[in-house]
């Protein structure tokens, strides 16, 4: 009889755990493969790249529109080239200029003197990403200060109509980008959006889409223009009661999202390669440079987010020498960091207590699927070297198609039996970089608090990396 009323329990408990794990908050497969993507460029372009405006005004004539050698191989050969896996393009900011003749608009490259009419940069950019091997996503701003329907229902339809044209003309759309801003248009109204017949609209035309905004519902915007993510940052959103624009929740919930969120909202760090979004020639010396930007990759991807870097074209229709040149310096610095992982002849052990480790080893040698050996359920763990070597930076990856459950973690730096340097953090998600001031060590070790008890990291590595790009 005991043994039955054991085996209930047991089965109640079996069952219970099964439901928690069942609930767990998991990202889609899309969400999944975007934040893979990790690092890929913005480009605004348009009317305001030849009027030295940052917002249009909608009334400027369409003939200003007229790029001379527009390429856009040579951006796609740009973003190779930098490592960057795909291309986001402002087809329509707020001053409503398409760049792609819709037939919803007037105040499109139809109406301009470029290629007598005839120009077309969606179709020249999504064919050029595709054989290229990038991603291609679509910034599409809802304000229009030049449309005459503008603050009228018509102008939805019209919206609807914008999006249908992208999704089934210069498709497939990777990431479709929405700005929250909500300005009057041209008759002094401001539109009342219908959010969720936009988002049925993605969804039954594009369903693969990911969609970014302020409250997703795939990406979030990080709360600011800095490229820069919350520490931490949770993978987990709570949108009840927010909206698009004003109505969104403050920008320090979007830095972190919310510890015990409801939805699974990634962050995305968008900012500019210089002072302003469009090309401006007054700004070809207050370029960032490489190392501004691997500060800012540490501060964005190192902290589970995605790096969206915009680099505008100029008039030309090309990407400047200069942007080209610092995105390739960039390349090189993350090339050069990150190409020695100093873990691989190194033995890993599940730690059962703070002098007991089991016999048996498992491995995990590298950050990605071809040289990751997953290394599920691990509570503490320790790297043992074959010998005292040079670090300086480390790096975790969780699981993350298993959700984000690593809530805080300690690592503790030992030469010998001396414990030289401690490390403390919150999250992880699907990497976090830490870097520090130069240690030798002889081994480290990883102490994981999990929500679900369930510490899910899947890779783990070590480098030396330039002194000077340590985080501090």
């Amino acid at each position: 009889m005991r043994t039955i009323i054991f085996c209930v329990l047991m089965m109640a408990c079996f069952l219970i755990r099964a439901q928690d794990k069942d609930q767990a908050l998991l990202p889609t497969r899309q969400q999944l493969a975007w934040q893979e993507t990790e690092f890929y460029l913005f480009v605004h372009f348009g009317p305001n790249t030849f009027t030295d405006k940052e917002w249009g005004e909608g009334t400027e004539p369409e003939d200003i529109f007229n790029p001379t050698q527009l390429d856009c191989r040579q951006w796609c050969r740009v973003a190779k080239a930098a490592g960057a896996k795909g291309i986001i393009i402002t087809a329509k900011h707020h001053d409503g200029f398409c760049l792609w003749p819709s037939h919803y608009s007037t105040h499109t490259v139809r109406e301009s003197k470029w290629k007598n009419g005839k120009g077309d940069v969606l179709k020249e950019l999504s064919l050029a990403c595709r054989e290229a091997g990038l991603k291609f996503g679509v910034y599409i701003s809802p304000w229009d200060r030049n449309h005459p329907d503008y603050g009228t229902e018509k102008y939805n339809d019209d919206f609807v109509g914008m999006m249908k044209e992208i999704f089934q003309n210069y498709g497939p759309i990777w990431e479709l980008w929405w700005d929250g801003a909500n300005g009057e248009g041209p008759n002094g109204k401001k539109q009342v959006y219908d959010w969720r017949r936009f988002e049925n609209t993605v969804r039954q035309y594009s369903p693969k889409t990911v969609v970014f905004s302020d409250i997703g519902p795939d990406i979030r915007w990080v709360g600011n223009e800095d490229g820069i993510a919350g520490d931490p940052n949770w993978n987990f959103l709570d949108t009840a009661g927010f909206k698009r624009g004003l109505g969104a929740p403050p920008t320090d919930t979007l830095n972190h999202g919310n510890y015990h969120g409801k939805l699974w909202i990634p962050a995305e760090c968008d900012v500019s390669i210089r002072p302003g979004w469009f090309y401006h020639v007054k700004d070809d010396d207050k370029i960032k440079t490489p190392n501004d930007l691997f500060e800012l990759y540490l501060r964005s991807v190192g902290r589970g987010a995605n790096l969206l870097l915009n680099v505008p074209p100029d008039r030309r229709g090309l990407i400047n020498e200069k942007d080209s040149a610092v995105l390739g310096g960039f390349k090189k610095l993350r090339d050069e960091s990150f190409a020695n992982n100093l873990l691989k002849q190194a033995d890993t052990y599940y730690e059962f207590s703070d002098k007991d480790f089991a016999n048996k080893t498992f491995i995990i040698r590298g950050l990605d699927a071809a040289t990751t050996t997953y290394a599920i359920n691990l509570q503490n763990f320790v790297v043992q070297l074959p010998q005292p070597t040079k670090i300086n930076c480390i790096v975790l990856r969780e699981a993350i198609h298993l959700g984000q459950t690593i809530r805080q973690f300690s690592i503790l730096l030992y030469n010998v039996n001396n414990i030289i340097r401690e490390i403390h953090g919150t999250s992880v998600g699907r990497k976090r970089i830490l870097s520090f001031p130069t240690a030798t060590i002889t081994s480290f070790r990883v102490y994981l608090k999990d929500a679900s008890e369930n510490d899910n990291i899947s890779g783990v590595a070590a480098y030396l990396i330039d002194e000077k790009l340590v985080e501090h």
